[in-house]
């Protein structure tokens, strides 16, 4: 149809069934490899793991169930900025509902926050107070799921913010909140930054951006040029006696050998080929976001132990909504634009503005890293809200979505 773009639209799913044949056809015509030589995941995704997930995904699964699941949901589309956003927007049964908008991450989307929607619009059919409620608007990142494919560079995560303010704007939404993980918490946090009229406050459960000395302990001379820090009179964690947080520093280190968070921000071109032309390659490269989330969906298909909502099922959904939506390539291209504009800021020796709203974070004790209340506070000066959960991971929504959901509402509550 054609639209204005102040148009706002309904939006159902709708699989042709010969993409489905074609899925199938590809899945019983893998390649594999020669099994790892080692009992460990040390040389990357297991082929036991990756088998199982096969034989399921071509047997056993089917995506008819997913569809229908999002199709019982309010979605939508609007353009903005010259691109068709998708997002579904579930309005609250009680009255003064908190408006929220959540942004998910990579490899996620907007299947690992279908658990929270109950929870956070309607909290009294889940032990928790209506005074609780949220208005929820959760959409599909540019390049992900059935949102356009941008067309041209730029589309970094202050440009989402943009975006996302104006879609809240567009809703109608003078006052509401944000929540982000992965790299929504890089859209999210942009958010903060950007301070659009109606925003009131944000929420994040993983750090993306971090105090400047630990920036230098992890990137170096790799991002900042020599002598940045310096300049700015901050102190580099130069050796572990120094550092007062080691084990979430290695960890940050430890992230940036893994091959997505390499590939992705440099070359997504070269890797999007073939995540594009295998389903199994790209289910793989999915599976290897971090050990913990690894171990977790390993479970699931060796020994049909689920962590949460981390199913073999919804695990599934998720894989096969980027392999039918065909977008490996461009959700990977979000993290080259990230760090072309991270390399841009650190060239122009410019501190980000900071963030005044109030800030609040939840540390799960799975992330891929446990960032302290001493990181939060450098980076979020009116940190509000700061708590350390007992279970959960990176896809905390996704695995534990009424913890994170009571998580949100205690975050929150101040604000409304």
């Amino acid at each position: 149809m054609t639209a204005t773009t102040a148009d706002i639209w309904p939006f159902t799913i709708q699989t042709p069934d010969a993409d489905l044949e074609a899925l199938r056809h590809r899945l019983d015509e893998t390649r594999w490899p020669n099994k790892e030589l080692v009992d460990d995941p040390s040389q990357g995704v297991q082929s036991g793991t990756m088998q199982a997930l096969t034989r399921y995904w071509a047997t056993d699964y089917n995506w008819r169930s997913c569809e229908a699941k999002l199709n019982e949901l309010p979605q939508f589309k609007t353009q903005i900025d010259g691109l068709d956003i998708h997002f579904i927007h579930v309005k609250s049964p009680h009255e003064n509902a908190l408006p929220l908008i959540i942004t998910h991450g990579w490899p996620g989307s907007v299947i690992e926050m279908l658990g929270v929607v109950g929870p956070l619009t309607d909290p009294t059919a889940y032990g928790g107070s209506a005074d609780d409620a949220f208005d929820l608007v959760i959409p599909s990142l540019p390049g992900f799921g059935y949102s356009d494919q941008p067309a041209e560079v730029g589309w970094d995560p202050a440009r989402v913010a943009r975006a996302w303010a104006e879609l809240m704007t567009r809703l109608g939404y003078d006052r509401y909140v944000a929540q982000g993980g992965d790299i929504g918490a890089n859209v999210t946090d942009a958010m903060g930054r950007l301070a659009p009229d109606g925003l009131i406050g944000i929420h994040l459960n993983y750090m993306a951006s971090l105090p400047f000395d630990v920036s230098a302990a992890v990137y170096g001379s790799s991002i900042f040029p020599a002598g940045y820090f310096k300049r700015l009179g901050v102190a580099v964690l130069a050796t572990r006696a120094e550092k007062k947080q080691p084990d979430a520093t290695d960890a940050l280190i430890a992230l940036w050998k893994r091959g997505y968070i390499a590939e992705m921000p440099e070359h997504p071109q070269t890797i999007g080929y073939a995540l594009t032309d295998t389903p199994v390659g790209l289910a793989a490269w999915m599976l290897d976001h971090d050990t913990d989330s690894y171990q977790k969906i390993s479970h699931a298909f060796l020994d049909d132990q689920p962590s949460g909502n981390l199913t073999r099922d919804r695990i599934v959904d998720d894989i096969t909504l980027y392999w039918l939506t065909n977008t490996a390539t461009s959700s990977a291209r979000l993290y080259w634009e990230t760090g072309r504009t991270a390399v841009a800021a650190a060239t122009s020796g410019e501190k980000p503005p900071e963030i005044r709203l109030p800030v609040a974070f939840t540390v799960f004790p799975g992330e891929i890293f446990q960032a302290p209340r001493s990181w939060a506070e450098k980076v979020y000066p009116n940190l509000t809200y700061f708590n350390e959960v007992d279970r959960g991971g990176h896809f905390a929504a996704w695995e534990e979505p009424e913890l994170f959901a009571s998580e949100l509402r205690a975050a929150f509550r101040p604000l409304r």
